[in-house]
């Protein structure tokens, strides 16, 4: 299953690139179709942020490139942008036009969370020339099917993963976000200075995610500054 979807992946230039940034979105029975859009419109939106596209698009000659996937079940793993490296504002464009027109398909509800880090791993793992890897996974629970993300081997050095908790505003207490965010920290972030970004409800998304990105696309884009 994981060699097919690979095998999906277009297109990954020999140039090398500042970073490689895949980013897993949540799509198990837990998210209904109103909150699958505002997961996917809220990437889009985050992508169209000045401050994001002013890192992204920063030094095309050593691009980001970015990839996008959802999952949900074990074998439930759906690519939605395949490598793409963000030379300039057409090919962000073109991220975000694929975003905004993506529609759900019918999948297993389970949290697969164990194998939606094996298959971000993978696709790292094929960006090696990249100077730094990076994995964004956005989830609203703890996993429930498929291998558990605390047995998934430890990454290749060089791979970070970050999280993106998403919580529920009518919740009672906060108590049940505060289990997942601890999760999260013990079993799924990865590498170093791996970090954990919060959203409470999926209205909240879009924000979380600009965030997230500036705080992940910081390091490259001072690093470009410097040279």
């Amino acid at each position: 299953m994981l060699a097919g979807f690979l095998a999906l992946l277009a297109g990954s230039a020999a140039a090398q690139c500042r970073q490689a940034l895949a980013l897993g979105l949540d799509v198990s029975g837990s998210v209904d179709e109103r909150e699958y859009r505002l997961q996917l419109d809220g990437l889009a939106g985050a992508l169209t942020a000045p401050a994001v596209q002013a890192r992204l698009l920063a030094q095309p000659e050593t691009p980001v490139r970015l990839a996008v996937y959802e999952w949900s079940g074990p074998r439930d793993m759906r690519l939605l942008v395949p490598w793409t490296a963000i030379t300039g504002p057409d090919r962000l464009r073109d991220v975000i036009e694929t975003l905004s027109t993506t529609h759900r398909v019918r999948a297993h509800p389970g949290t697969a969370l164990g194998t939606a880090m094996q298959t971000g791993i993978a696709m790292l793992e094929e960006q090696s020339e990249c100077w730094k890897r990076t994995l964004d996974l956005s989830g609203d629970g703890k996993a429930n099917a498929g291998i558990r993300p605390r047995d998934v081997p430890p990454a290749p050095p060089g791979i970070t993963i970050n999280g993106l908790i998403i919580g529920d505003p009518n919740a009672p207490t906060n108590e049940p976000f505060m289990e997942l965010v601890a999760y999260y920290r013990a079993y799924v972030l990865r590498g170093p200075g791996a970090f954990v970004e919060s959203a409470l409800g999926f209205e909240a998304f879009e924000a979380a995610m600009q965030r997230k990105l500036l705080r992940e696309l910081q390091a490259v884009a001072i690093g470009a500054l410097a040279e």
